[in-house]
């Protein structure tokens, strides 16, 4: 074979090679840059239950812990959550549940960050069955708000800086926008109006079920934790015999004389579990500091005429006690509820001591599961809330 013919067959063989590079490098070239995928609503994430992987827009609605339960206090774990379409959903069959995988539990568990419910958030992951519901499993991003997703490295900058400015407040300017800016008594009027509007109200019957919801325990979801004596007990053990637990009226029904009818014999914001024993010991009794030490209830003491309650509890039984004032003002055919700096009031429609609930109010500042108990109330219950729990400065203001 001569010179010639060799530097031929060489050049005939490198050209499908170069062709080839030159067809990919043709392709690469021409590829279009990937683009952000549109979010799907919650709705259209549940009707694309396909496996295939889709981005998720939507507000924290709960903690799945089975196919027809989502909790919305008390949380157990940061391994799921529940998304929907309103903030305010309770429905389940509306709702999308997610599993939080452990790049994304320290920013996206409930557990860990109770105050991410209500929020929107955006998800990124695989369509599929969780729980044997409607889900999103092994999220590759996970952020807060409606924006694009950023990956499990670069979650953490974007998550320090939605926390830092996601305040309790932010989330219920809306609620109280026409309350806001005012004080002394044009603020309690407009309180009032706010917290009678749109409520609804239970029956006394089921004021026991939705106590097993708002007290729940946090680390037994089989049991309720009572108020005074802060004891865990079973949901069970509704009743009134002895070591039953029952509704504990913290306004004193007598004080107003309103009984158990729907209204302030009824309102969640202040009825809480208790002891059949302890509560009948407290009665109607004011509070003030002071007494004998209650057998039973540790950190609690009572006399003749007055109750003092635990110290885990006093600010959340003062803010009862001043929501109960502000929102049951005598237009609505009850008592026009009031507090006053004495104890004894027997059944006027009065409660003490002010002084000291002042005090308590200040000493005793809201903590996670006075706030998840107003959350509930308000989504699932009666759609209204306690102002001074989640505006403690309030109380100065109207009452101080």
């Amino acid at each position: 074979m001569t010179a010639q013919t060799r530097h031929r067959r060489r050049a005939a063989l490198a050209v499908p090679t170069l062709l080839a590079v030159l067809a990919l490098v043709v392709t690469v070239v021409r590829t279009p840059p990937a683009t952000a995928a549109t979010a799907l609503t919650v709705a259209q994430a549940i009707s694309s239950q396909t496996g295939a992987t889709g981005t998720v827009t939507g507000y924290v609605v709960g903690e799945p812990t089975a196919t027809d339960t989502v909790r919305t206090s008390s949380f157990t774990g940061d391994t799921a959550l529940a998304l929907a379409d309103s903030s305010t959903q309770t429905s389940t069959s509306s709702m999308l549940y997610v599993q939080i995988t452990s790049s994304y539990r320290s920013s996206f568990g409930l557990l860990t960050n109770p105050s991410l419910l209500r929020t929107q958030i955006t998800v990124t992951g695989t369509l599929t069955a969780y729980f044997s519901h409607a889900g999103l499993k092994s999220p590759t991003a996970m952020v807060k708000g409606a924006t694009s997703t950023t990956s499990p490295t670069a979650t953490a900058t974007a998550t320090a800086t939605a926390t830092a400015t996601a305040t309790a407040s932010s989330t219920t300017d809306t609620y109280y926008a026409n309350a806001l800016g005012k004080s002394g008594e044009s603020l309690k009027t407009a309180l009032h109006t706010i917290i009678s509007t749109g409520v609804t109200k239970l029956s006394y019957d089921g004021v026991w079920d939705a106590l097993k919801v708002t007290d729940q325990d946090p680390n037994n979801s089989s049991n309720v934790i009572l108020i005074y004596s802060g004891i865990s007990r079973s949901k069970t053990l509704n009743g009134g015999d002895t070591g039953d637990w029952n509704r504990e009226h913290v306004w004193a029904k007598s004080h107003g004389d309103f009984g158990t009818t729907a209204g302030p014999g009824t309102d969640l914001h202040h009825l809480r579990p208790e002891d059949v024993t302890i509560n009948a010991l407290r009665d109607n009794k004011d509070f003030d500091s002071g007494g004998t030490a209650v057998s039973g209830a540790s950190g609690n003491y009572t006399d003749s005429d007055s109750w003092e309650p635990r110290d885990a509890v006093k600010g959340d039984v003062a803010r009862m006690i001043f929501y109960m004032a502000v929102r049951y003002e005598g237009d609505d055919g009850f008592a026009d509820l009031e507090v006053d700096d004495i104890v004894n009031n027997g059944s006027n429609p009065y409660i003490g001591k002010l002084s000291k609930l002042l005090a308590w109010n200040t000493q005793d500042p809201p903590d996670t599961a006075e706030k998840n108990r107003n959350q509930i109330i308000y989504s699932t219950y009666q759609h209204n809330r306690n102002p001074f729990i989640d505006h403690p400065e309030w109380v100065a203001s109207i009452f101080g």
